[in-house]
């Protein structure tokens, strides 16, 4: 079973990622790792902090001369602000230093729609700093690094995965047809990471209305991943079926409110006839069976189990919580009213979390890809995986 996980604060000094599972004999490379972290710092909209870091990650563990050795693997990202924050981040105690005492850029006065008031109040904290700094999404860097590895693993199956921002603050985007084949490389070279010319030109201007007036924008990235065969994931269980696994994966990430998968909530409006993809035969086609969907609607996957076909995720991101005119709220030093805390911000950081959404969708596939066809190394899961193709085609 493949798992990962982060450790670190948003102001600490560095974060971490493990990563545990892998099999053997991936080639990977940090320039694979850092090519994705900077992926996710780009963007129109985002604030300061883009500017003072430049996420790199160094290699400690699981990775020997360019490939994966089956041991887990260790990456550290570090923070290039913390010299600014390291008396208000120490894990040390100052001399004098109480548990009544109030560091620098104590957070009393609690954001709506953040952690903060929440968590302060579960883990019984004066200064909500203790629970925004994990909070944040400065995490998903840690995510982000860890995925680049499971990113390299699904390429050795010639699978990709691309994102493209559909919806920015009300401004919805065209989907272009054709569809570009390297759905990245086109987004990419957007500032917002669309693939609508005349839709970002109004989302920039959506933007620079939103930082006059001390305000933020959400909006919905399109995932789609090529290239994944028929079969993985499964019917038999709950926690199984990769709907859910998606599902719980995208709900993950910061800020996100909404996942659909294929046409989503439009299904429910619509009738049988409209919503379920009509089977055709195609020999040759052995990703899907010897088969092809004359639609897509259902995205990829039925009955918990990916078809063959692209797999589409839609995610939807709400604005982010930190204003620079800030909503009222209370000051739970004193329990009176006040304004929310005001620290720098994005104005957006919907273009990102398309990235980080990619991200997570590698990590689930990478996972369901090993679950399905085994191996300690990537030799034998790719036998696996030949061995099973073979036999699907000579099915049909």
């Amino acid at each position: 079973m493949l798992k990962f996980t982060t450790a670190g604060e948003s102001h600490g000094q560095a974060l971490v990622a493990i990563l545990e599972g892998m099999v053997a004999g991936v080639p990977v490379l940090s320039a694979d790792i850092d090519a994705q972290l900077a992926r996710r710092q780009q963007g129109y909209g985002r604030g300061r902090r883009m500017q003072i870091e430049r996420d790199a990650a160094e290699i400690l563990s699981g990775i020997r001369a360019g490939e994966t050795i089956g041991a887990p693997i260790a990456l550290l990202i570090p923070n290039r602000d913390w010299k600014n924050w390291q008396d208000v981040m120490d894990p040390a105690p100052r001399e004098g230093e109480t548990a009544d005492t109030m560091r620098r850029r104590a957070v009393t006065r609690v954001r709506p729609g953040h952690a903060d008031l929440t968590g302060l109040l579960k883990y019984d904290r004066d200064d909500a700093r203790d629970i925004l700094e994990r909070a944040s999404a400065r995490e998903t860097t840690a995510r982000v690094a860890a995925a680049a590895i499971c990113r390299v693993f699904l390429a050795q199956f010639d699978i990709t995965i691309g994102s493209h921002l559909v919806n920015l603050g009300g401004v919805d985007a065209s989907r272009p047809d054709p569809f570009p084949a390297d759905v990245n490389a086109a987004a990419d070279a957007s500032p917002l990471r669309t693939l609508d010319a005349n839709a970002e030109s109004l989302m920039i201007e959506r933007i620079d209305q939103a930082k006059r007036d001390g305000n933020t924008l959400g909006g919905t990235c399109e995932v789609v991943v090529d290239g994944l065969p028929v079969g993985l994931g499964s019917h038999v269980s709950w926690d199984r079926k990769l709907d859910g696994r998606i599902g719980a994966a995208m709900m993950s990430i910061p800020a996100v409110k909404g996942v659909e998968i294929g046409i989503g909530f439009a299904a429910a409006r619509a009738l049988g006839s409209e919503v379920h993809d009509e089977i055709h035969p195609a020999p040759g086609r052995t990703l899907s069976g010897g088969v092809r969907r004359a639609t897509n609607r259902a995205g990829g996957l039925e009955g918990g189990m990916t078809t063959g076909e692209p797999l589409v995720v839609r995610v939807a991101m709400k604005p982010i919580s930190t204003l620079m005119r800030p909503l009222g709220t209370v000051d739970m030093a004193t329990g009176e009213k006040a304004e929310a805390v005001a620290e720098r911000s994005d104005v957006t950081a919907v273009p990102a979390m398309g990235v980080i959404a990619e991200a997570m969708l590698a990590f689930v596939f990478a996972n369901a890809m090993l679950e399905k066809f085994g191996g300690d190394s990537l030799g034998e899961t790719r036998r696996n995986y030949d061995a099973y193709l073979a036999h699907v085609a000579q099915r049909t």
